[in-house]
């Protein structure tokens, strides 16, 4: 299949689209150009995933049957928010042509040592992968302050092959994620509330008590894994879950949740047995109509998938109910299990919270 390939675009001229795109006086016809580039980039993204995502897909199946894995690029209000981010004043800390995390796979398993053994194997210096890992962030061994727990493997791509048309692609950036099925359900969690909650929990720019929350329950999702805790949280397993039960009553956390589920007209599971040959898929989800529309494309169709990905983001700019994602999985069964946010799905995360808050029945004296 033909890959969507750089256009040769140099990095100062990636860099001044994302500084045009994050700009509140950027004219018409600069915007216009600074998004050409910007798909261009992102799009170009995709074979060195797809890549990245093969060998995760064979490498996490030999440690866990049942692990998933999953790639996406990433969405354009996501990549012009962290740009904004990063701004201080007039110089960024990082420009658009260093964004890391525009292309990455994802790979979820059963528990953290079953993660730490793909790791040590397969993404270890051992492991001999040939392209180049620039970072490594272990958010687990050292959570992040609002609780976030997952290993980040940042990793340049490379073709070593000469007159090769796959050297087109050296130097692009993929992020590599490997979690636990609880850092999972804990991260789609929040990504669920936030697009409920018009909040941004998953950039820390949320509701004080939703971020204690669920700063909170990463502690507690990191005690049942014997796991280092979130930064500054109770160490005492009662005082912890009683404090989470407390904050849950107040904010009515599994009540909303719950009925966040039920708010969504999810396709039916026989509209996925069809779709079972599908490689690629065009989440829309529009809160306000109240349904999740799915568009399936084929390996051939990466073009195309693509550029409806565009589209539907561009139709739908400033829609705070509306989002839209672009995900590969090899098995459509697997697509609410890998992003059960996008389904208003949070039923296992419902379930252990519930375990949480029912351990320790009587107030602390």
């Amino acid at each position: 299949m033909a890959w969507i390939k750089p256009k040769g675009y140099s990095k100062s001229q990636i860099d001044w689209a994302g500084e045009i795109l994050t700009s509140e006086s950027s004219n018409e016809l600069d915007s216009a150009k600074a998004f050409e580039i910007l798909e261009n980039h992102r799009a170009s993204h995709s074979y060195p995933m797809h890549i990245f995502k093969k060998r995760l897909k064979w490498t996490s199946e030999n440690i866990d049957k049942g692990a998933l894995t999953a790639q996406r690029l990433k969405r354009v209000p996501s990549i012009l928010k962290k740009l904004k981010r990063q701004y201080h004043g007039r110089k960024a800390t990082m420009k658009l042509s260093q964004m890391q995390d525009i292309g990455g796979c994802r790979a979820v398993l059963k528990t953290t040592a079953l993660v730490t053994k793909l790791i040590d194997k397969y993404y270890s210096e051992k492991g001999n992968l040939k392209h180049e890992r620039i970072r490594t962030k272990d958010y687990v061994k050292k959570p992040k302050d609002d609780g976030y727990r997952s290993v980040h493997l940042i990793y340049k791509y490379s073709s070593d092959k000469k007159n090769s048309p796959k050297t087109a692609f050296n130097g692009l950036l993929v992020e590599v994620q490997i979690r636990s099925k609880l850092q999972h359900l804990w991260a789609t969690a929040i990504e669920t509330v936030d697009f409920f909650t018009r909040q941004a929990i998953k950039s820390n720019q949320g509701q004080k008590e939703w971020l204690d929350f669920f700063k909170l329950v990463s502690s507690a999702f990191a005690m049942l894994e014997n796991c280092p805790l979130a930064p500054n949280t109770q160490t005492d397993e009662k005082k912890l879950f009683l404090e989470i039960k407390r904050i849950e009553k107040d904010l009515k956390v599994i009540k909303n949740l719950e009925s966040w589920t039920k708010a969504i007209n999810v396709i039916q599971t026989k509209k996925f047995k069809q779709s079972k040959r599908a490689d690629l898929f065009l989440l829309e989800l529009d809160i306000q109509n109240e349904r999740l529309i799915i568009t399936t494309y084929t390996k051939t169709q990466e073009e195309k998938a693509i550029n409806d990905y565009a589209k539907a983001e561009k139709a739908n700019t400033g829609k705070s109910y509306y989002d839209v994602v672009l995900v590969g999985i090899d098995d459509a069964r697997d697509l609410q299990k890998t992003y059960p946010n996008y389904f208003a799905d949070t039923k296992e995360f419902i379930e252990i919270l519930k375990e949480i808050i029912n351990k320790y029945n009587k107030s602390i004296v």
